[in-house]
């Protein structure tokens, strides 16, 4: 089995109703790009860790021509909510609408046989120059979340694990308690998007304190999928 991971699709329907091309020619089709590279990597017993914002859609019923797409495409197919995830709802009501096609991460685990995934949106860090007051409460609340999410893989025994976020869980390398959690769950991998022109030029990637940090914005990635296990 092979793990891949891919972040802001940014989906709007088919033909899109927000055309991504509006941020830059190198999102012309970007669709287009990522189903072919998709096609031709992932088999039916691989994974793809979808890291958030993969639809533009405000409401589930919206959203669902968007997993659809998402759902017919090879291999088992894992999300979590990003910052623009306005779609997002209960993961009964979700479940039940893509028909457990796909599998929702938040406060829970997903078991991939020799790794667990865990994972939640997370949010700006306080090393941000972007992070105010205001954020604190956020910040408190998506770290509880991925302690959640970590936690319940450990107590059914996992001892790898991959970690799933939409925002850094860092800024720069400035310590966090995204990478506390990190330190005290030995997090293997971690997988996070949200990051996209200049800002990925200057993304943490690579070894922090044990922790193989990957960013996975498409845009980052040429519009194709990373294969990380």
């Amino acid at each position: 089995m092979k793990i891949f991971a891919i972040a802001d699709t940014h989906l709007s329907g088919f033909p899109p109703s927000k055309p991504m091309s509006v941020f830059g020619a190198q999102w012309l089709n970007h669709w287009e790009k990522i189903q072919s590279d998709w096609i031709s990597r992932v088999n039916s017993d691989d994974a793809v860790l979808l890291a958030g914002d993969i639809s533009w859609a405000m409401k589930l019923e919206q959203a669902i021509v968007d997993l659809d797409a998402i759902a017919s495409l090879p291999g088992r197919k894992f999300l979590i909510r990003g910052n623009h995830e306005h779609w997002w709802q209960s993961l009964s009501k979700m479940n039940t609408a893509i028909g457990n096609r796909l599998t929702f991460i938040q406060n829970n685990y997903a078991d991939l046989g020799d790794f667990a995934v865990c994972g939640s949106r997370g949010w700006l860090c306080p090393g941000d120059p972007a992070f105010k007051q205001a954020d604190e409460h956020i910040y408190q609340r998506e770290l509880g979340r991925v302690k959640n999410s970590l936690e319940a893989a450990r107590s059914a025994g996992h001892k790898r694990i991959i970690l799933m976020l939409h925002y850094p869980p860092l800024y720069k390398n400035e310590p966090s308690g995204f990478t506390q959690l990190f330190t005290e769950f030995a997090v293997e991998i971690c997988v996070y998007g949200h990051l996209h022109d200049e800002a990925i030029k200057t993304a943490p990637q690579g070894n922090f304190n044990g922790t193989m940090l990957h960013l996975v914005s498409c845009d980052a990635l040429d519009f194709k999928l990373k294969q990380i296990v």
